[in-house]
């Protein structure tokens, strides 16, 4: 379960930046075709912030959609699927969008 130690990396960079000093709330963007599972993150996170200042901080993630251009067919679409085929049949794509993770922002209170 790797999104143990994606959860770690997150809560330290976060403890590093800001301190042990309270925190209300961390807003994160998880792109759907990171890989990633984002129920996995929120019960981690809940667990590795007890004894931070992130202890009882809410947790709020954003999952922007895939988005994919077809070099063979030249078309940008939506793709949320982790088969990244284009209509077309082709897989020589551009990902533009949805492999993201990210913190976006943290509350501090």
């Amino acid at each position: 379960m790797h999104e143990l130690a994606i959860t770690e990396s997150i809560v330290d960079a976060i403890v590093e930046k800001i301190g042990d000093g309270p925190v209300a709330a961390v807003r994160l963007e998880i792109g759907r075709l990171s890989g990633v599972v984002t129920d996995s993150i929120r019960f981690c996170f809940g667990i590795v912030a007890v004894g931070t200042g992130l202890d009882g901080a809410r947790l709020d993630i954003d999952e922007p959609p895939g988005r994919a251009y077809c070099r063979d067919c030249r078309r940008e679409f939506a793709l949320d699927d982790p088969i990244m085929l284009c209509d077309c049949g082709s897989a020589d794509l551009d990902i533009l969008a949805g492999q993201e993770l990210r913190i976006v922002s943290v509350e501090v209170r």
